[in-house]
């Protein structure tokens, strides 16, 4: 379904298409939301399919292509992590994000990337496998660091054979795959041959290993899991008009954790229509697991497509007993939890909203934006602005500026570029415009901040974010230029507490900027800024001077003593380094 400009407001599939498309234009019981969808409708396209599956298939493909506004969407923009064994001779371990590719081994997938974290150092401590990039492992010349501390066999220095570390990474796989009652016994097993054999030192070393995995599998196991199977726990929860699905991962019998999802869109009132978006979007071009357990019972024609996705055989199971049971109910705990912190969250992100609106004597303020300078004695300056709307912070909205036309340390100059810049868009109608601006820093910046919003023509609330008495918390002054006056709301005020969040949220993303580019700035030899020297003849030069600092101390007599650098070459190097 189209509006009159050709966006894509919901896509749905239908058995009988004549009976499905009526529904929504016959029927007097329809949500507020869907009435204010078909007012929208202005015309509908289709696409026919072979089977229910494949229209399934494609629905998902265009809901996650399109994102249409009415429609239930769960699907986040992220990947889920992966723990990766590399297929080099001697395999690299590493965290995974993206495309699998073969031959290398991929675990999981991790609701989160603690869970593979934790996975990776349970792997250094018990198998000590590598996890340096092949860049460091190739140009290794000595053990590093990790293979002092034992976490890691020194593959890089022939300290361990390739029989020896095969057996380690088939070690982890075993673990991995979940097989660690069969990975004690066999390292058991070992462990009293290297005993018989004399060889104490090899054996201690499997003890140790078989206590790891001892703690570890005490601590990594669901209580009373026996089955070691691959299995997700899907569930969903309704509360007050809001829905969340919980996801549990159990890998090899381990819990890897959880995640919450809630949907964006769509009615919110069917609990099976909203698993069922669940899975048909998370499992989309992802790995399906043979067991799933859900707590409402879904469709056939997803089964069919799961075991499409899949193929092979997949267990939905929605009436669990026993661990299974266990797994669900956890699951709905969480997601009950999530939806109470959730909702209390809004609750108290509006109640802020409104005490601010009132004490500020605004209306409709909803989207604020707010902007920071960050330098060091005016080098590397940057400036962030952060944006909060809908009631909580949006970060795929902020947006950082390099400051280039202000001098060093001039903050005034600094704030009257970047507000020209980001505003001087929005004026001409590019993005959306905030309700109000805050601004961290007192008068002085402020009054530039009016200055700009006079020049083009913009009216809009500005709030100055004046630091208190030795800059504490909740001593700050608000200068509010439109009423002409400054404010100091008292310290526990809920409008005081939302300004601080947007406030500090603005420092933290200004000052990460600025570090990062002053990082850069201070790690870039200003060699490859000199015409004629490339990259041989910088690395003789700081091989010969030790480092930058010692070619910035040479003479212009010692610099063209070193062959390839000639007088006039050598002149150049020490005017551009003075």
């Amino acid at each position: 379904m189209l509006d009159t400009s050709g966006n894509v407001l919901y896509v749905g599939k239908a058995v009988d298409l004549k009976r499905r498309v009526s529904s929504y234009f016959q029927k007097n019981d329809l949500s507020p939301r869907i009435r204010l969808m078909v007012k929208q409708v202005a015309s509908i396209e289709t696409t026919v399919t072979r089977s229910e599956a494949e229209a399934l298939i494609l629905e998902n493909n265009l809901i996650k292509a399109l994102s249409p506004k009415y429609n239930i969407l769960f699907r986040d923009d992220k990947s889920y992590p992966y723990l990766m064994l590399s297929g080099h001779d001697f395999p690299r371990m590493a965290y995974y994000r993206g495309e699998l590719k073969k031959p290398h081994q991929y675990f999981g997938p991790y609701p989160n990337g603690y869970a593979v974290r934790e996975s990776i150092q349970i792997l250094q401590k018990v198998f000590r496998l590598r996890t340096c990039e092949d860049s460091v492992y190739s140009n290794r010349s000595r053990p590093c660091l990790l293979f002092q501390i034992r976490r890691c066999s020194g593959p890089c220095v022939d300290e361990v054979s390739r029989e020896e570390y095969a057996k380690d990474v088939a070690s982890a796989v075993s673990f991995l795959q979940g097989k660690q009652s069969e990975l004690i016994d066999d390292l058991t097993a070992r462990m009293m041959a290297a005993a018989e054999s004399m060889a104490f030192e090899q054996a201690a070393e499997l003890r140790d290993q078989i206590q790891a995995l001892s703690r570890v599998q005490e601590k990594q196991f669901v209580s009373s899991n026996s089955s070691q199977q691959d299995v997700d726990v899907a569930a969903v929860v309704i509360s007050e008009g809001m829905a969340c699905v919980n996801l549990v991962m159990v890998r090899g019998g381990r819990h890897l954790g959880d995640k919450s999802f809630f949907p964006q869109g769509g009615e919110e009132g069917d609990a099976s229509a909203n698993l069922d978006a669940f899975l048909s979007q998370h499992y989309l071009g992802a790995p399906v697991p043979p067991v799933i357990v859900i707590n409402h019972p879904v469709s056939d024609v997803l089964k069919t497509y799961l075991e499409e996705q899949a193929e092979r055989k997949v267990l939905l199971v929605s009436n669990a007993i026993g661990e299974r049971r266990v797994w669900l109910e956890m699951a709905e705990k969480n997601a009950m939890l999530a939806l109470a912190q959730r909702q209390s969250s809004k609750a108290t992100q509006r109640h802020r909203l409104q005490q601010l609106n009132e004490a500020l004597e605004l209306e409709g303020v909803e989207r604020l934006e707010c902007f920071d300078i960050s330098h060091t004695m005016g080098e590397a300056t940057v400036a962030s602005c952060v944006v909060y709307d809908k009631e909580a912070m949006q970060p795929s909205q902020y947006r950082r500026f390099n400051i280039t036309t202000a001098k060093a340390g001039d903050d005034y100059a600094a704030m009257r570029e970047v507000l020209t810049r980001r505003y001087g868009k929005l004026a001409e109608g590019e993005g959306v415009m905030p309700d109000a601006v805050l601004i961290d820093g007192g008068k002085g910046q402020v009054g530039v901040a009016v200055e700009v919003f006079a020049e083009l023509g913009i009216q809009l609330p500005i709030i100055g974010v004046a630091k208190g008495e030795e800059r504490k918390p909740g001593l700050e002054t608000l200068i509010l230029p439109f009423q002409q006056k400054t404010l100091q709301l008292r310290s526990d005020h809920p409008a005081l507490h939302l300004i601080q969040t947007i406030r500090d949220e603005s420092h933290r993303f200004a000052i990460t900027g600025h570090r990062a580019k002053r990082a850069k700035a201070r790690t870039t030899s200003t060699l490859e800024d000199i015409p004629g020297i490339g990259a041989k003849r910088r690395q003789q030069l700081l091989l010969r001077f030790g480092g930058l600092r010692g070619v910035a101390a040479a003479s212009v007599d010692d610099l063209a003593q070193l062959e390839g650098i000639s007088r006039t070459l050598a002149e150049k190097i020490y005017n551009a380094l003075h």
